[in-house]
């Protein structure tokens, strides 16, 4: 994964290159889609441009600034900080008063459509590599990992958008542009179906030249998350889709739980046994090669040296603090400390400074405010650095655990959804939680699930999941949310506009 960038300047994948409607002849010593594709080597260099589509993280300045207002400003855990307020069509995401023409979703769609795009054409030229210069299983691997990005990128759109276009082909010519727009169940079942077509023909593991690329357990992560999904959407079928769930998750293996939850997130480790999937980024430099972002300055608040763009809100400190210092540490949920620096003696200890080096007070004075610690680098100097190269887990063991204790207890089997929850809180110090009942369960869930993902965006498709959008909104103040409008965004005006 760490060639996942590479070459892109020069590929772009070639989009809408073969159409031949102007031109009779083409340069001999030009590439296009039609002769780029030759051996092994360009069949890479192609599957390399589709991942580089992932997240949004296509610019080192842009990538936090379309990911994030999209998804997470929306989410009731999280505020603005104050230079976010500079950006109305920031601030429109995260008071509902959006219109079709927003930048920011509008740049997402595109991103991820090109995703699909450059998927499509791997899969729809990879034939024309010949047989002697590459191998049947690289074919096959290759093809595979297409189409896990062309189902995920879907993935994404269908999560956002109330309806989408299913793109299954690599477009060649204008005609090929003018087709409807899908149903939800018709943007699922293709999801699935790739997911469900390339799960066992992924390794369970990539070899360390290519870490972060699709796997097994990662293709039966996302089956499982979109079949839950899709089991609250189609309420008819709400039980196959559960236990068709089940089935997927079964056979995520061989991941465990991190204990050292942050280092997950300031840059100290890397591809961890609990990550299943993880966008990368690396410091090299070598050849001129730029795999860095400035996701930290973005994060960040002014205090540490970053541009308070985002604030945890009061529902989520008041969330971490819910059940008072019963950690077998003696603290809170020891997620609380590893996801927000906040004004508390843990932070406060001369002999082990752990806001970048130093105190919680000497950095905020007598002030009291949270800020996010994740996605901090862990020292001050690399903080003060330009670009870092965090990772960013994107499919994490947590999950799959915690979506197995929902699809259980959905099913009316609470008590094989505890020991799932209680693997997730023994990693916070937690004690096992209490309760019993289906009712109690799923509060568990929700409230395991909330303080486990921040800044990871998946509490807007929670609440949607399991219809709390509105409830969960009013409840922190931001009425302004109408859940039939604001559910899903629209189509970008771009769109409609080309279409």
């Amino acid at each position: 994964m760490k060639k996942i960038f590479l070459i892109l300047s020069t590929i772009g994948l070639f989009t809408f290159a073969s159409c031949d409607d102007y031109l009779d002849q083409q340069s001999p010593d030009q590439l296009t889609s039609d002769n780029f594709w030759r051996n092994k080597a360009d069949a890479e260099s192609a599957l390399a441009a589709t991942y580089s589509q992932l997240e949004c993280a296509v610019d080192e300045w842009a990538f936090a600034e379309v990911k994030w207002p999209v998804e997470a400003y929306r989410e009731d855990i999280n505020e603005l900080g104050s230079d976010a307020l500079n950006y109305q069509n920031w601030v429109e995401l995260s008071t509902f008063t959006y219109t079709n023409g927003n930048s920011q979703f509008t740049s997402y769609w595109k991103i991820n459509y090109r995703g699909i795009s450059n998927a499509n054409q791997v899969i729809d030229k990879l034939p024309q590599v010949p047989s002697d210069k590459i191998t049947d299983a690289d074919r096959k691997q290759i093809e595979a990992e297409a189409r896990f990005l062309r189902a995920y990128y879907h993935m994404k759109l269908i999560l956002n958008w109330n309806q989408i276009y299913i793109r299954n082909k690599y477009v060649t010519k204008e005609s090929d542009l003018n087709i409807p727009l899908s149903t939800r169940a018709e943007a699922w079942d293709f999801i699935i179906n790739e997911f469900k077509a390339v799960a066992d023909v992924l390794p369970a593991k990539q070899s360390a030249d290519k870490t972060g690329r699709a796997t097994s357990g990662a293709a039966n992560s996302y089956l499982g998350f979109a079949y839950l999904t899709r089991a609250y959407e189609e309420t008819a079928q709400k039980q196959t889709f559960l236990n068709d769930a089940l089935t997927a998750f079964s056979k995520v293996q061989g991941y465990e739980l991190v204990k050292d939850y942050v280092s997950m997130f300031d840059g100290t480790t890397k591809n961890t046994k609990e990550s299943i999937f993880e966008l990368q980024f690396s410091e090299t430099t070598a050849n001129g090669a730029f795999y860095r972002n400035a996701l930290h300055y973005w994060m960040a608040a002014s205090e540490l040296g970053g541009w308070d763009e985002i604030l945890p809100s009061p529902m989520l400190v008041n969330e971490f603090k819910k059940e008072g210092k019963i950690a077998t540490t003696g603290n809170y949920d020891s997620r609380f400390y590893s996801t927000i620096f906040f004004k508390d003696p843990y932070f406060n200890n001369p002999s082990n400074p752990l806001v970048l080096g130093t105190t919680y007070d000497d950095k905020f004075g007598d002030t009291d405010k949270p800020v996010y610690r994740k996605y901090i680098p862990s020292t001050q100097e690399k903080m003060d650095q330009e670009f870092t190269a965090i990772n960013i887990p994107l499919m994490r063991y947590s999950n799959v655990l915690l979506m197995q204790a929902e699809a259980l207890n959905e099913l009316g089997r609470p008590g094989e959804a505890i020991p799932y929850i209680n693997k997730v809180r023994e990693r916070a110090d937690m004690p096992a939680m209490t309760g019993t009942t289906t009712a109690e369960v799923k509060a568990q869930i929700e409230h395991e699930r909330i303080l486990e993902f921040p800044l990871e965006n998946y509490r807007f498709y929670d609440l949607r999941r399991w219809g709390k959008t509105k409830e969960a909104l009013d409840a922190v103040g931001r009425t302004g949310f109408d859940a039939a409008k604001n559910n899903f965004y629209p189509i970008p005006l771009t769109e409609l506009q080309t279409n």
